[in-house]
C-alpha cells in the first residue's frame, strides 16, 4: 500500500517557487544575472567569528549538547547588548536561542495561541508568518497599514476579539522595509498590555535603521515582560544565515512553555552558530557597524536610481534590506511580471503576492544581495522592462 502523505493546507515556499522559474533560463547559469529575491548578506562572516568556529570545531567538546535555553554566555551578552542598545533592562533570564528567527516565531505564537485562535499580522506581511499561522490552525486577521506603510495601534484595536492572542510586527518590515517608529510600538505596547494579549516584535533588521537611537522604549519599562515579546535574528547582523541562530526575548514564565516545545523540535539550537553569535556579539562591533553601513549606502542608490520611476516602477517603501516596488502593468498578475523580468531583463524579484492576500502590482527587491553598481543596472533594466 503506498503511503499517501498528509495535504498541508497551504502553498509552497514562494522562495522555493521564485527560483525553481530558473530552470526557464535555459542553461545560461548565474552569468548576467541580477538576483534581487532572497535577502541575504553579499559578504563573508568577520573574520573573529570564523577563526572561533574553526577553535570551536577542533575542540573535543565543540559539538556537544548545551542548555536547552542557549549557551549561558551567549544569552547573557545577548542581554547586556539589548540593554544597553535600548537603554532598558534585559537579563539572561529573559532570553532563549532558537534555530533562526523563524523557528522562534512559530515557538512564540505556538505557545500562546491554539487551533481556532487569532493573531493580528499588518499588510504586507512576512510569509512564513502567515504560512506558520495557517498551518498551526491559527487566523491570521490583516491589518492594512497607512499611507506610508506603517500600522498604527488605533487601527490594530479594532480587529481585536476575543480569539485574539497577539499582534506581530516586523520593524523594519519584511517585505515592506517600513520602519515603525518608537511612539507608534509604544502604542501597540498599551494597546497589547490592555487588551491582555502579547505584542509580538520581529526585529530582525534592527541593525539596518537609518538610527542609532533605540527602535523602541520599551525595555525601560520594568513591566516590558507582561506584554511583549521580542524576537531576533543574527543571520543578517553577523552574516551567518545558515548557521541557523535567533532569540526570543520574553517573559521566564513564557520561556518555560517554549522550552517544551524547543525541546521536542530541536533538543537546543546549533552549538555552532550559538558560537558564533557569541563571537560576533563580543568582538565584532565595528565591523557590524561598517557593514550596516554599506547597507544603508545601498539604500541611498538604490532611492536615488528609483527617484524618476524607471520603466513606471515606483518604489514604495524602503528600508533595513529591502525595497518595496509598485510596477506599471495594471493589464498583468504580478507572478507573470515577475517571470518576464527574469527571461528578459536576467533580474529575479519576489511578487508582492507572496506577501498580501490580494495582487496589488508589489515587488519585493532585496538591495542586500549585490553592490551598488548592479542596483543602479536593475533600475535601468526596469526602464527597459517598462519600456
Amino acid at each position: 500500500m503506498r503511503l499517501t502523505p498528509r495535504t498541508l493546507r497551504q502553498t509552497d515556499s514562494p522562495i522555493g517557487a521564485t527560483y525553481a522559474l530558473l530552470d526557464e533560463r535555459e542553461g545560461r547559469g548565474s552569468e548576467g544575472l541580477l538576483d534581487l529575491a532572497q535577502a541575504a548578506p553579499a559578504y563573508p562572516a568577520a573574520a573573529s567569528v570564523v577563526e572561533h568556529v574553526v577553535s570551536v570545531a577542533r575542540d573535543a567538546h565543540g559539538a556537544d549538547y548545551v542548555d536547552l535555553a542557549g549557551l549561558p554566555k551567549l544569552r547573557s551578552a545577548f542581554a547586556a547588548e539589548l540593554s544597553r542598545d535600548y537603554r532598558g533592562r534585559v537579563g539572561e533570564e529573559h532570553v532563549v536561542v532558537t534555530a533562526g528567527c523563524n523557528q522562534a516565531f512559530c515557538l512564540v505564537t505556538s505557545a500562546l495561541a491554539e487551533p481556532g485562535d487569532e493573531v493580528i499580522l499588518p499588510l504586507p506581511y512576512y510569509f512564513n508568518h502567515d504560512m506558520w499561522l495557517r498551518l498551526d490552525g491559527i487566523t491570521p486577521v490583516y491589518l492594512e497599514p497607512g499611507p506610508d506603510l506603517v500600522p498604527t495601534a488605533a487601527a490594530a484595536e479594532e480587529l481585536i476579539t476575543p480569539r485574539t492572542r497577539a499582534i506581530a510586527l516586523v520593524t523594519p518590515g519584511n517585505p515592506s522595509g517600513a520602519t515603525i517608529p518608537p511612539e507608534e510600538i509604544s502604542a501597540f505596547a498599551r494597546l497589547a498590555e490592555r487588551h491582555g494579549i502579547a505584542l509580538i516584535l520581529d526585529e530582525t533588521y534592527r541593525s539596518f535603521r537609518d538610527t542609532e537611537e533605540p527602535a523602541h522604549p520599551l525595555f525601560a519599562d520594568p513591566g516590558w515582560p507582561e506584554a511583549v515579546i521580542s524576537l531576533h535574528s543574527f543571520s543578517k547582523d553577523l552574516a551567518i544565515p545558515g548557521y541557523r541562530v535567533g532569540a526570543i526575548v520574553a517573559a521566564p514564565t513564557l520561556n518555560r512553555e517554549i522550552m517544551k516545545l524547543l525541546d521536542c523540535v530541536a533538543i537546543c539550537p546549533p552549538r555552532v552558530g550559538q558560537e558564533a553569535a557569541w563571537a560576533g556579539l563580543t568582538g565584532a562591533g565595528i565591523w557590524r557597524r561598517e557593514r550596516a553601513a554599506e547597507i544603508a549606502a545601498k539604500r541611498a542608490v538604490f532611492t536615488r536610481a528609483m527617484s524618476d520611476r524607471p520603466g513606471g516602477f515606483e518604489l514604495l517603501s524602503i528600508g533595513g534590506f529591502f525595497g518595496w516596488v509598485r510596477h506599471p502593468f495594471t493589464d498583468r498578475a504580478t507572478g507573470d511580471v515577475v517571470r518576464e523580468l527574469l527571461l528578459k531583463q536576467d533580474a529575479l524579484v519576489l511578487p508582492g503576492t507572496a506577501f498580501h492576500p490580494e495582487d496589488q502590482r508589489t515587488l519585493r527587491v532585496s538591495i542586500s544581495n549585490v553592490d551598488e553598481a548592479a542596483l543602479a543596472d536593475f533600475a535601468g533594466r526596469l526602464a527597459a522592462a517598462g519600456g
